[in-house]
């Protein structure tokens, strides 16, 4: 991420301007092979300094400090990474320069990346350009700071590498002989971890996908509503997005992208007519279709942090804030809608756009049902052959409530549900009690519970009731939303 006074839109000649412009309106020189599923095993966010990354001094994310130790950063960032696995991430892109690597700072900063590893997370290491320049100013250091990096994890398969984050200072011919330098100078890192950069700002994969030097890397793509680029529909911004790809899906992570989180904007609404709802349905549900990873920008931000130096700096875009002091920290959403539409593009959630269906269960092929379409409080759940109707109708709210009739919600009694609890409708009250986890493996998890919406006895008869139980991946815990 950058920000707006740095970026290439504003600063760049005339002739990166033009490129730029045919690029945002979707206008590619090249193609590509036609694109298919690949790396969508990338979902996550950015872990940021609160300052963006542009320094020229050590990056330091969010939550941790130069004075923290191994001991007390592992300490630190543990519960930043499990917050950030409980939105359904399972990468996390940290940012880097060489004043991090050659730093005393660098011996306490790897137990964040550490500690990721251990959780059985993706770790992903970007190093970012001096502030304004777009381009590597030092490349004795660059390549020193490569040098400590690879060293440390190179041989780690949960790491991957990113060349250079938004290397707009150089042309396509310039871009592409940086990299394939890069990828000799490091020949043991497969190089299905190692991350080459679109044209100017991460926007444009023609020139690095076409190149055969840089065959079997993955591709990192950014793309904000920054730099002036609106469309009044989710269509529009979906033509434009992949008219960046130019073809190269199938080794394309789209490593940044973000839209204002604390600003109370609904993420679960119409999808045109607002142009950074249209930008973030077209994203997700690109990424989605087209099997792609996304890591959003960014993860969080601190709790004191209200502005920055971007419109879509970690104050406003962050998913998170985080709260707590020492190593008692923790992560609150900041937009559950905007929460549901990420997960959505991860492929966790089946539409997550406040939009009714039936829920079907994979076991039986009968429906998550109101018995006689009551409406009453308590009125327990059964399945039912699929009608369609109002009371097999669920919508997945913004709080991960699943809600009938527009005002009841699916509701599990008590507080310390056991399995066997059966599950009922009731008033919808946002308590813990009426949130779910659509999972990508169509099971229901209860949030609180952590036991999955089940049928009785994997029955498959009319009437059958619906429970919780103890997790297992059988036919009768899973749902297909139609």
């Amino acid at each position: 991420m950058r920000s707006t006074g740095h970026r290439p839109r504003c600063t760049a000649s005339i002739g990166l301007v033009l490129a730029l412009v045919l690029g945002c309106l979707g206008i590619q020189a090249g193609t590509g092979p036609p694109a298919q599923a690949a790396t969508n095993q990338f979902h996550g966010v950015n872990w940021a300094d609160y300052r963006d990354n542009y320094l020229t001094d050590p990056n330091v994310p969010i939550g941790l400090s130069t004075s923290d130790s191994y001991a007390t950063t592992y300490a630190k960032a543990t519960p930043i990474l499990k917050g950030f696995q409980n939105l359904g991430a399972n990468t996390i892109r940290f940012g880097i320069n060489p004043q991090t690597t050659s730093s005393s700072w660098w011996n306490s900063l790897v137990a964040a990346y550490d500690a990721a590893a251990a959780l059985g997370m993706n770790v992903m290491i970007a190093p970012w350009t001096q502030p304004g320049s777009g381009r590597i100013t030092n490349m004795n250091a660059f390549y020193a700071m490569w040098d400590t990096v690879i060293a440390k994890y190179g041989g780690n398969s949960r790491f991957s590498f990113d060349l250079l984050n938004e290397p707009w200072g150089y042309s396509a011919t310039e871009l592409t002989d940086l990299a394939a330098a890069w990828l000799a100078r490091y020949p043991a890192v497969p190089r299905g971890r190692m991350v080459i950069p679109g044209l100017w700002s991460d926007i444009d994969l023609c020139a690095v996908g076409a190149d055969s030097r840089l065959k079997g890397t993955l591709l990192s793509i950014h793309m904000y509503t920054l730099g002036g680029e609106t469309h009044p529909t989710e269509a529009a911004w979906i033509a434009s997005f992949k008219g960046r790809l130019c073809g190269y899906a199938d080794r394309a992570v789209l490593t940044e992208f973000g839209v204002p989180m604390t600003t109370g904007v609904n993420y679960n609404g119409p999808r045109d007519g607002n142009n950074n709802v249209s930008y973030y349905y077209a994203l997700t549900d690109t990424v989605r279709s087209l099997g792609m990873g996304s890591l959003l920008w960014t993860g969080v931000k601190r709790a004191d942090q209200t502005a920055g130096p971007g419109p879509c700096f970690n104050a406003s875009c962050a998913i998170t804030s985080l709260t707590g002091t020492g190593t008692n920290l923790s992560l609150t959403v900041t937009n559950r809608s905007g929460l549901d539409r990420l997960r959505y593009g991860w492929g966790l959630n089946d539409n997550g756009d406040g939009t009714a269906g039936v829920l079907r269960g994979a076991g039986s092929n009968r429906c998550l049902d109101v018995p006689g379409a009551a409406t009453a409080n308590g009125t327990l759940l059964n399945i039912w052959d699929c009608t369609g109707r109002t009371n097999q109708q669920w919508t997945q709210l913004s709080d991960g409530a699943l809600q009938v009739y527009g005002n009841k919600c699916l509701d599990v009694p008590g507080q310390a549900p056991a399995p066997g609890t059966a599950v009922r409708i009731w008033d919808c009250t946002g308590g813990a009690n009426q949130q779910w986890n659509l999972t990508a493996d169509g099971t229901i998890v209860g949030r609180p519970s952590g036991l999955c919406l089940d049928v009785t006895g994997a029955g498959t008869a009319n009437g059958t009731r619906v429970q919780l139980w103890t997790c297992s991946g059988a036919g009768n815990q899973k749902w297909i939303r139609k």
